[in-house]
């Protein structure tokens, strides 16, 4: 009978020591926390390109069936103009899925040579509905690519 409370007490301290991170044990690190944007300064869905190198927000004119991508910085404010003719829009949610290649137009401000705008129509942009899908283009010989999603909102006096 005097073996049960040693017992006990051993079977606690086993449990007990297992428990204990040994000391000089590496933390783990804590997360990258960092502020993202819901929205463009155009009012239209973000896509990250390259880790967030870039930001391409996506906008569109159901009238005009003309979709407008605008190339903005890591930070998701600033124009950031690339030198490409082109970038590649791919709509994902509409039956057959779309894509659409937008063309350069740029913006007053951007050098020569180079645009933070992208322009494009096609008569799948004509539906009122949120969009998603995939933004795509090559800057400086490098791919990048990133997904969108447009929050729902009034199609009210936007046609």
């Amino acid at each position: 009978m005097r073996r049960t409370p040693m017992l006990g007490l051993a079977v606690f301290v086993l449990f007990s020591a297992g428990c204990q991170q040994p000391p000089g044990a590496a933390k783990k690190p804590a997360a990258h926390v960092h502020e993202h944007p819901d929205a463009g300064p155009h009012g239209g869905a973000l896509a990250e390109w390259g880790d967030e190198r870039y930001h391409a927000e996506f906008t569109v004119d159901h009238g005009k069936k003309q979709a407008t991508v605008y190339i903005l910085d890591g930070s998701a404010k600033r124009a950031a103009p690339i030198d490409a003719e082109t970038i590649t829009l791919s709509l994902a949610n509409v039956q057959p899925p779309v894509q659409v290649t937008l063309k350069a137009d740029p913006q007053q401000a951007d050098p020569k040579g180079k645009s933070s705008r992208f322009t494009g129509t096609h008569e799948q942009l004509g539906k009122e509905m949120e969009f998603k899908g995939e933004l795509s283009g090559t800057v400086a010989g490098k791919p990048y690519a990133g997904t969108f999603e447009e929050k729902e909102h009034s199609h009210e006096g936007k046609k």
